[in-house]
């Protein structure tokens, strides 16, 4: 499983990445293997406030449907529509092509208590 250093992650299994009080949401390589083929994703809207651990979109596959939930709490400011047409970019590319949204921080500290990348590594492992 690809788990890359520089991000931080939720244990509901969202990565963060972040540059000054945004940060760049997706979902990580372990939950779009568990995931399967992806056929549609319903991302949040722009200028949506959430809660972090709010529910703020979802992800149809194959084999299931499950929801996604913000790691932090914040703003979106701009979500990634291409995967509106290119659901498959969750499998192909998920830290890069794939990623769902960015969000305007409002409690920055929030993103200091996710998990680093060997803790997630952990977690995953069992």
């Amino acid at each position: 499983m690809n788990v890359p250093d520089q991000l931080r992650y939720s244990s509901d299994h969202e990565w963060v990445g972040r540059e000054s009080n945004v940060v760049r949401v997706g979902v990580t390589d372990y939950a779009q293997d568990a995931l399967g083929d992806v056929v549609f994703v319903q991302a949040p809207t722009a200028g949506t406030t959430l809660e972090a651990g709010e529910t703020f979109g979802e992800i149809e596959s194959t084999k299931s449907v499950s929801d996604v939930y913000a790691p932090v709490s914040g703003t979106v400011v701009e979500v990634n529509d291409a995967l509106a047409d290119n659901p498959q970019a969750l499998n192909d590319d998920p830290y890069g092509d794939g990623w769902i949204c960015t969000m305007e921080m409002s409690a920055p500290e929030q993103y200091d208590e996710l998990l680093d990348a060997a803790a997630y590594r952990q977690l995953i492992e069992g």
